[in-house]
């Protein structure tokens, strides 16, 4: 039995929309289509996608988490759909019913955050993984669907 994992993954908001609301499944891609860090999520594992600002290359700090879900059973696929011969990896996800939320007020809670001062650190990476008190406190942020969501 698989225990879940938690990720934040990192896109601009517009991005993150667009997976969000995908129908009739939403998707999750990352590193502007790569599809190594995929192969490390499974199924069942959840991640929350956190947007430093609102369109890609983007200077606002918009600084906000945009969406929260359950990754959905298969492997991670290519998908032709944004046109212009861009073919990323996607995995499918289930969003839960949820607001977007600012990062500010979570910052000094969350366990992967050693520095408060340097707290953006880990984001550079587009993908990492967190502890379930932090997917947690996002989740809670976010007044998601915890129930969808598995977390205890």
């Amino acid at each position: 039995m698989h225990t879940p994992r938690n990720w934040i993954a990192i896109a601009s908001a517009e991005h993150a929309r667009i997976g969000r609301d995908h129908e009739p499944v939403g998707f999750m891609q990352v590193g502007h289509g790569k599809g190594a860090p995929l192969k490390r999520i499974a199924p069942g594992d959840r991640v929350a996608y956190y947007a430093p600002a609102t369109v890609f290359g983007g200077t606002d700090k918009l600084q906000i988490f945009v969406s929260i879900g359950v990754v959905q059973p298969g492997e991670p696929y290519l998908a032709d759909m944004m046109g212009n011969g861009f073919v990323p990896w996607r995995r499918d996800v289930r969003y839960a019913t949820a607001r977007e939320a600012p990062i500010a007020p979570l910052i000094e809670a969350f366990d992967f955050v050693e520095d408060p001062k340097r707290w953006g650190a880990k984001f550079r990476f587009g993908l990492f993984e967190i502890d379930a008190h932090d997917m947690r406190l996002i989740a809670d942020a976010m007044r998601a669907d915890v129930k969808s969501l598995n977390i205890i």
